[in-house]
């Protein structure tokens, strides 16, 4: 039953990770504007979502090493990290820098709409799943 939920919602899971990682890469790009030699960078969101979600059905897991019988087993999963590469800009600067912050601004918000739309659509599978528990 716990599979059926995890698999259910890991789709969403992956999303909102990914989106908030590449909040993260964007922002660095819109704080780094004024470094010269700065290398604006991104990752192919699409992409990366279906590795982890690939990555997510064939559940690769790291056993971790024990020294003890007393030590408790455990599991870690392999991390959802996408592959960042360096963006092309329309227009070169003179200080080597390629952050263009028009560009940067646009995937900025909407990135941040798509992470809200991804939280809400969460929210209402969840709120669907308990309402059918109950």
């Amino acid at each position: 039953m716990i599979d059926k939920l995890d698999a259910s919602l890991r789709f969403h899971q992956e999303a909102l990770n990914l989106r908030a990682r590449r909040q993260e890469v964007l922002s660095t790009n819109i704080a780094h504007a004024d470094t010269p030699n700065f290398k604006a960078r991104d990752f192919d969101f699409s992409n990366a979502l279906t590795q982890a979600v690939d990555r997510g059905r064939q559940s690769q897991s790291l056993s971790m090493a024990g020294t003890s019988s007393r030590h408790i087993a455990g599991q870690a999963q392999t991390g959802t990290e996408a592959e960042l590469m360096y963006r092309t800009p329309n227009q070169s600067s003179i200080d080597g820098n390629t952050v263009e912050m028009d560009v940067e601004r646009v995937n900025f918000a909407d990135n941040a709409m798509r992470y809200e739309a991804n939280l809400t659509v969460l929210s209402s599978k969840i709120k669907s799943l308990l309402s059918a528990i109950q």
